[in-house]
């Protein structure tokens, strides 16, 4: 049983002072978006090279020159590509219960040994079938990352840079992307099985050094708070924050959580398994700070975030720049594509907490409408076969992704990290990548028909479709995105109960949970409320 913990009714006392190791054991974890993003970027060169299509479709090498014939066939595209996302959607719903009964920082490293047997099955593989079963393998343990490594750096970042470091879980997303088309385009040529191979064996080293730098950093106090471990909550918070655990900085950032799990458990009672996934849907959809408009919210950012078409320049780049006849090296533009992604992702650190989440949805959204209406407007011009106007499409293509790095990119992973109240976090969290990869297999499937030159061939026509999107995402970040920049985790939730989306920026917390919730004379929280949430956390 704890000590008394020193609490406060002053908002800005609520988080500990933070030391550099500190903030460098928070930004860890954001490693686990390399191969996420490795996993994403190696397929696209993959399918379009010649040893690959030869022996996977089977055709012969002397059609190597006739590109209209030399293809693998839309389907197979379809299938290689899209099985992956699905595995990762059940991957991320699976996920959110295990990392409440076994903890987050666990529950990742499980994911990275999933992985590995996965991309084991990939390397190993001659014939479509056993690509297919590893990359669903695969799928899982993506989608245990996915989900589980964002709900972690959201509950151990301090709020003041928490924006900047779950953004780095998508610059990460976006190196591991970027080294995927550089083996790509290094294996390209080669006439054996090593074309395909290595970079898929690659994948493997991203998995083991994530997992083995988790098994060294502290679990989320937050987690055991949830738990009812609140020795093993303090003994994390101090490791996270570089103080020592008797240090009021932490024991007021620990009440402030505690007090704030106990007001969510009066709000959002506990039961049974059943009742307890029937919270991430309870109350009304009229009002904003309800868990079933929660819900909603993180899992059509997601949904949007796909919406955005980026995915099928990195799934179907290569492919589609080699459809298009009009592109000398399809693999190189696939390689610049992927630079702009990578060096543009870091505006968003610093955008992300000084212009706040909200804007950045909003002028990202149109700028990437801006860029895709271009390009389509192009593609249908008489002059789209001149070379000026084929580099100002590649130009423009440049340019949206450098719109998306650095605003959806980011800003959906960290919106979607804030939103959910304690105890249904880790669900919502799940519930809420489990949509992005939802709707990214679904692009994946849909998009070879989409393009392929034996199906729709739809060309650069497919911008009208992303652009159109975009406008969509547009429309939605202005009316249902709330600003949560600056803010605690706990205090996004009261923000949510007391402001609107458009009304949220002008939100400043005026007390805490632990003075609401009861404070005693000595300055402490009041003990009945640390032995409730131990309690609770014991039967969970």
């Amino acid at each position: 049983m704890p000590g008394a913990l020193v609490a406060t009714a002053d908002t800005g006392r609520i988080e500990a002072p933070v030391t550099i190791k500190a903030y460098l054991m928070c930004a860890f974890s954001a490693f686990g978006g390399i191969f996420f993003g490795y996993d994403s970027g190696y397929i696209s060169g993959v399918m379009g090279m010649n040893y690959f299509i030869e022996h996977f479709e089977p055709l012969d090498a002397s059609l190597a020159g006739d590109k209209d014939k030399f293809v693998l066939a839309a389907w197979k595209k379809s299938l290689i590509t899209s099985i992956l996302s699905a595995g990762t959607f059940f991957g991320a719903i699976i996920a959110g219960d295990v990392a409440d009964f076994i903890g987050r920082r666990t529950t990742v490293i499980i994911g990275c040994l999933i992985f590995i047997v996965g991309v084991v099955l990939q390397t190993a593989s001659t014939a479509l079938a056993l690509l297919v079963v590893g990359r669903l393998i695969a799928g899982f343990g993506v989608g245990f990352v996915s989900a589980i490594i964002i709900l972690y750096m959201s509950e151990v970042a301090p709020k003041k840079v928490r924006g900047a470091i779950v953004s780095g879980y998508q610059f990460c997303i976006t190196i591991g992307i970027l080294l995927a088309s550089c083996v790509d385009y290094g294996t390209q040529n080669r006439n054996d099985t090593g074309s395909y191979r290595i970079p898929i064996a690659i994948q493997m080293l991203w998995a083991i050094i994530l997992a083995i730098g988790l098994f060294l950093l502290p679990e989320s106090p937050r987690y055991f708070v949830k738990r009812g471990k609140i020795d093993k909550a303090t003994t994390s918070l101090a490791k996270l924050r570089g103080e020592p655990e008797g240090s009021e900085y932490i024991q007021q950032e620990l009440a402030e959580i505690i007090a704030n799990h106990e007001y969510e458990l009066k709000v959002i009672p506990q039961g049974s398994y059943i009742s307890s996934w029937l919270n991430c849907f309870s109350g009304s959809l009229w009002n904003p700070s309800s868990n079933i408009r929660r819900t909603i919210l993180g899992t059509s950012l997601q949904m949007m975030q796909q919406w955005t078409g980026v995915n099928f320049v990195f799934y179907f780049g290569t492919t589609f720049f080699q459809d298009l006849g009009t592109i000398s090296n399809p693999f190189l533009i696939g390689l610049i594509t992927t630079l702009v992604n990578v060096l543009s992702t870091p505006i968003s650190f610093w955008m992300i907490e000084r212009v706040g989440r909200r804007p950045l949805l909003i002028w990202g959204a149109l700028g990437m409408v801006v860029c895709q209406f271009i390009v389509a407007i192009i593609g249908v011009s008489p002059s789209k076969h001149d070379p000026s106007a084929v580099r100002a499409e590649i130009a423009f293509i440049c340019i949206y992704i450098s719109f998306f790095a650095s605003t959806w990119g980011p800003g959906a992973w960290v919106v979607i990290g804030e939103i959910f109240p304690l105890p249904i976090r880790s669900r919502g969290v799940g519930l809420s990548t489990a949509s992005n990869w939802l709707w990214n297999c679904i692009i994946a499937v849909i998009t070879p028909y989409m393009v392929g030159k034996d199906q729709g061939n739809l060309g650069t026509n497919v911008f009208w479709i992303w652009g159109s999107l975009c406008a969509i995402c547009f429309v939605y970040a202005y009316l249902l995105i709330p600003e949560t920049k600056g803010l605690s985790l706990e205090q996004v939730d009261r923000m949510m109960e007391e402001t609107t989306p458009r009304t949220s920026s002008k939100w400043k917390p005026t007390t805490t949970y632990a003075a609401e919730m009861g404070l005693t004379k000595e300055g402490t929280l009041a003990p009945e409320i640390v032995e409730d949430v131990i309690r609770k956390g014991s039967v969970v």
